[in-house]
């Protein structure tokens, strides 16, 4: 079902018999509800015709949001959530103000954010600031559209780039499973200490705790899967661009893998890579491409580089 033939309006999405009509029915006897049709009858309609998940359809029929009224089906797709009672948002509505990392996409169903490098995804403890949640609440609030956001990945406190958060249960389901799927693509740019000698390459070594070091991963048979991919960009004397794109998505995979096969990232000190030029990891997310929670068409988002990145590139190339 393409996007375009779904309107929202309000906490509602709204659907037009037209747009209904060419999906495909897996029990073509089911008839077509009529304005006025209890919910009940409308729920079986779209359970028969598999237009979404049993899941979605049984949890809408529970709080009454199915409603088909003058030939459209209504949803209650975007409920709002009570700042003041919501965890998400407890944090947003007082003290001090945050910036907000620009928006690289937003639609109704999902946005995506370009955090920068030193800011943490979500808190790892109760109250802490500063968080891309904490912004990503304030962004939704300055809109004055509280929707429960929820972030479908994540990346590094010092790993800059974008990161997806879905704004509806819908739009969370669907991208839950396409994470699951492998079917959300994420690719990296990493400055390396060192020549690297091959154009191209995969590491696929299993990645788990190091038992030495709390907060480090290592390479080691009792880990779990973990496959990167990547490619040379540009060599200079001392430090090569590599293009890196995951497969899986461990603990500071790319970091443990670049310095698993010899490479360590510039700035990276907790896996051997030096801090002369930088203090932390030289890994940005450069590219975003996701199936869209409801057309299931791809989009692509692209993040671009931060300054600190360009300084490190126009350091190294002069060396």
């Amino acid at each position: 079902m393409r996007i375009e033939q779904a309107v929202r309006n309000g906490e509602w999405l709204e659907l037009d018999w037209e747009s209904l009509a060419g999906a495909k029915a897996e029990a073509e006897e089911q008839a077509q509800p009529k304005a006025g049709s209890h919910p009940h009858e409308v729920r079986k309609w779209l359970l028969a015709r598999g237009l979404f998940t049993e899941k979605w359809v049984n949890r809408l029929f529970s709080v009454g949001g199915i409603r088909w009224e003058n030939e459209k089906l209504r949803l209650l797709t975007f409920p709002a959530v009570d700042p003041k009672n919501h965890p998400f948002y407890r944090q947003a509505i007082s003290g001090p103000t945050i910036d907000i990392p620009p928006v690289l996409y937003e639609d109704d169903f999902c946005i995506v954010f370009h955090k920068p490098a030193g800011m943490k995804v979500h808190e790892s403890y109760a109250g802490e600031r500063g968080t891309l949640d904490e912004a990503a609440a304030r962004h939704a609030l300055k809109a004055k559209d509280p929707l429960p956001l929820r972030h479908i990945h994540r990346l590094d406190d010092y790993t800059s780039g974008p990161v997806l958060y879905a704004k509806c249960d819908l739009a969370q389901w669907n991208l839950d499973e396409a994470m699951r799927d492998k079917a959300i693509d994420r690719q990296y740019i990493a400055v390396v200490q060192g020549k690297l000698a091959k154009r191209a390459g995969t590491v696929d070594e299993p990645i788990g705790k190091d038992r030495h070091h709390r907060a480090r991963r290592m390479v080691t048979p009792s880990g779990e899967h973990a496959v990167t991919h990547y490619e040379k960009v540009e060599v200079y004397a001392n430090a090569s661009i590599v293009r890196v794109r995951l497969e899986t998505g461990r603990t500071h995979q790319i970091r443990v893998h670049m310095s698993y096969i010899g490479h360590p990232i510039v700035g990276d000190e907790l896996y051997g890579g030096s801090t002369r030029l930088l203090t932390h990891q030289a890994l940005h997310g450069e590219r975003l491409l996701f199936p869209h929670p409801w057309s299931g068409e791809t989009v692509e988002v692209a993040a671009p580089w931060p300054s600190w990145l360009e300084k490190l590139v126009s350091s190294v190339s002069g060396m």
